[in-house]
């Protein structure tokens, strides 16, 4: 793709909050320094580490992307250095690393938490003197690239486990900017819900305009988006494509809700005896801690926030339940 194209993919929104972000992003992007986005999963850290390359100086050379949870720790350095022929079983030629190849431009590292401390070191050398050998060799080479980290991770508790070096951390930190999680944007939810819903109806070659009636906006405004952007493409997709015309009635959050499941503590009326009252309330109280918690992502505070309880009227339940959680 032409780099071009590549910057028109402009990122959509208008909340406060997100005009805030693209403003911090577009100032640092004109400084050769090291920048860190720290952001949820599906909160678009590709995208913001993108559109930074393209609004550098350098958005006539490469960006070159690396997705450090895809590859086996063993494989992160001769990925990143290269390696030089017959440096291992294997290695029958010479082969460029990514910072070879990101020469001038821009080198992308995505989930920076998961590189191996080894690895970081040689990193750090890159960072502090811009010079690197490939795997197997003993020669030095030069390099000028800017690095991009991307992680959802407490990369500051990574250093405390002694999991990333501290003087990496301190010298890839110049600027860390904070990508703001979809359940903040307000209106962005929607304006990104019409987008990619039209984008579907093109796809599933459908004309006029996709609709939501107004419950279905209350359940895409009210909803915590754990998934982020990333979650809502899918459930918006997946609404329009199931829908027999472009007026969108309903939403899966769930793709993996069993429709053949037996639901627990919901009794059909002809069932319901007053001497079910004690156990209906505990069950009824067991699935709102449950949905609490999947929306929260495990995080108990979250989890209270969502059900309007205090953290300890939260641990109270949590503690009567546990068992069944």
């Amino acid at each position: 793709m032409a780099a071009q194209e590549r910057y028109s993919q402009q990122p959509l929104g208008e909340s406060e909050v997100f005009l805030d972000f693209q403003a911090k992003l577009s100032r640092v992007a004109a400084i050769n320094r090291p920048v860190l986005l720290v952001g949820e999963r599906g909160s678009g850290k590709e995208i913001a580490a993108r559109r930074l390359h393209y609004l550098s100086p350098r958005w006539d050379k490469n960006l070159v992307t690396v997705n450090c949870a895809a590859l086996p720790p063993s494989l992160i350095e001769t990925e990143l250095f290269g390696y030089e022929q017959g440096a291992f079983t294997g290695a029958q030629k010479t082969r460029k690393g990514r910072f070879e190849e990101a020469e001038g431009g821009t080198l992308f590292l995505d989930e920076i938490g998961l590189i191996p401390l080894e690895v970081q070191e040689k990193i750090l050398r890159v960072v502090e003197y811009g010079t690197y050998e490939r795997v197997g060799s003993s020669v030095t080479h030069e390099v000028n690239v800017r690095i991009i980290g991307a992680t959802n991770a407490d990369l500051p508790a990574l250093c405390e486990e002694g999991k990333f070096k501290q003087d990496l951390l301190d010298r890839l930190s110049f600027e860390v900017l904070f990508l703001p999680p979809l359940r903040e944007r307000g209106e962005d939810i929607l304006t990104l819900a019409y987008f990619f819903a039209s984008k579907m109806a093109q796809e599933c070659d459908r004309e006029g305009m996709v609709t939501f009636t107004d419950e279905v906006i209350d359940k895409l405004m009210a909803y915590r988006w754990p998934g982020n952007v990333r979650e809502l493409k899918n459930v918006i997709e997946r609404a329009v494509y199931r829908s027999e015309d472009n007026v969108i009635t309903e939403l899966q959050f769930d793709p993996f809700a069993n429709p053949f499941e037996e639901k627990t503590g919901q009794s059909k009326e002809a069932e319901l005896v007053l001497g079910n009252f004690e156990a209906d309330r505990i069950e009824f109280e067991i699935r709102y801690l449950a949905e609490a918690l999947k929306q929260g992502e495990g995080n108990q505070k979250e989890a209270a926030k969502l059900l309007g309880l205090t953290y300890d009227q939260f641990r109270g339940l949590y503690r009567k339940y546990q068992d069944r959680l």
